[in-house]
């Protein structure tokens, strides 16, 4: 196994040789074994929160108040399904998504697939960059180019952490998420809310078609390819399983992993349209330049501490989600075509295009919202083939989807199929 490749849990020693990896961890303890089978999730939650989120939701909230708090909740549903079928695949087959397009696709489509799955992972790097380089400017004033130098010695480093095991790396990504966790909410404690407001805000509803724009732009920001594939990849060989019934106690926890990890990213995402509802809406708020207009206005309206917590959770942010995103590429080129390169080259190569961007001056949210659209065209492309392949039972065994979850995977590819389609029109052709 390579240096790359994710990882088996290494299971304690026990004196009953015997015993499974999965009993071996569950005699831990309630609260010890449970922890230890928790993770991949909270790896994947990252990409929910990166920031292209930030430019959405802040956007949403200033213009629009409460109106759009229900297509985060929405979102977040829908990426709870999609991320728990991508962990069902990996712990029913042992394969991750991009394996099962190699074995089960023509070959053509296969590298199709990947071809425009790396296309996208730069586009996911270069937000998520931007975002880190960004945070470390709003902190300390660092030029955008400096910081983006700085951004990539310090992800080298994270990724550093996946090189001696897969825990250590799953923690770290787990402490960056807590550390956004708690810089909106004490943001969100600052500023306050208005419930009546929030609860409004959770009837779908449309405020004309920019918000419907909007709605393209927060959902195509959430539901990212990239740990659509690297979530299956995560479960695939982490607790090895003796037999469907230990598989079918995993994926027991795989769920709450998933319900933890992906419910703690929407709280974050409903906390930022908030926070945006509660301070900005009517005020003239720039979405011009979503990102710098939220830190400016935290400081202005609530105080130095508010926009320092927003400003450290964008860095957190950035950081994490990129590295993130880079493993996921490390994922697509093995599945997808059995090659891999060394992680930190792979990382240096997705790194350049940001690099080019912050050296070139260019605007860093525009860019970003840029590099948002770009995406839209991978989600369906992750998605259709996650239904198609976990829909069948000569794949997934007695772990097939119900009828119901197949209908409901469809359908929530269909909506984010036809609104990314919308969003593409506004963007190009109205």
């Amino acid at each position: 196994m390579g240096d790359d490749e994710v990882r088996p849990v290494v299971a304690p020693a026990v004196t009953d040789p015997s015993s499974s990896v999965l009993r071996q961890l569950r005699a831990r303890g309630r609260v010890r074994g449970t922890v230890a089978l928790l993770g991949p999730a909270f790896v994947a939650a990252v990409a929910y929160i990166d920031p292209g989120n930030f430019a959405t939701n802040f956007t949403a909230g200033a213009k629009f108040g409460y109106t759009l708090a229900w297509v985060i909740v929405v979102a977040n549903l829908t990426a709870m399904l999609v991320q728990y079928l991508s962990a069902k695949a990996g712990v029913a087959t042992g394969r991750d998504l991009p394996e099962l397009c190699r074995e089960h696709f023509p070959r053509t489509v296969s590298r199709g697939l990947w071809v425009q799955a790396e296309i996208i992972a730069m586009a996911t790097d270069l937000a998520e960059f931007l975002g880190a380089a960004v945070g470390l400017y709003l902190l300390f004033h660092v030029p955008l180019f400096p910081a983006g130098l700085i951004t990539a010695v310090v992800a080298f480093g994270i990724l550093a952490l996946e090189q001696r095991g897969y825990r250590r790396f799953e923690l770290a990504i787990a402490g960056l998420l807590g550390i956004v966790f708690l810089g909106f909410l004490y943001d969100l404690l600052v500023v306050g809310a208005d419930p009546g407001g929030v609860a409004s805000g959770l009837i779908p509803r449309l405020a004309g078609s920019e918000s419907l724009l909007l709605v393209c732009g927060i959902i195509g920001a959430t539901v990212m390819p990239h740990v659509v594939y690297l979530h299956s990849a995560l479960t695939k060989s982490r607790v090895a399983c003796r037999d469907d019934g230990e598989k079918r106690e995993l994926l027991r926890f795989q769920r709450l992993d998933v319900m933890i990890g992906l419910g703690a990213a929407g709280l974050i995402n409903l906390s930022m349209l908030v926070i945006a509802a509660s301070l900005f809406h009517g005020t003239g708020f720039s979405d011009a330049d979503a990102i710098q207009s939220a830190h400016d206005g935290l400081g202005r309206l609530v105080g130095g501490g508010a926009a320092l917590a927003f400003a450290v959770a964008l860095l957190a942010s950035g950081l994490s989600s990129s590295s993130v995103g880079t493993y996921a590429g490390q994922v697509v080129m093995q599945g997808f075509i059995r090659r891999r390169i060394p992680l930190f080259l792979r990382r240096a190569v997705t790194m350049a295009p940001a690099l080019i961007v912050l050296a070139l001056g260019l605007p860093p949210t525009d860019s970003l919202v840029i590099s948002q659209v770009v995406l839209s065209f991978g989600i369906p492309f992750a998605l259709v083939p996650l239904v198609l392949l976990t829909r069948r039972r000569d794949i997934m065994g007695v772990f097939v989807n119900r009828p119901l979850t197949t209908a409901a995977a469809g359908l929530a590819a269909a909506m984010i199929i036809g609104l990314n389609a919308f969003l593409l029109y506004e963007t190009f052709l109205a």
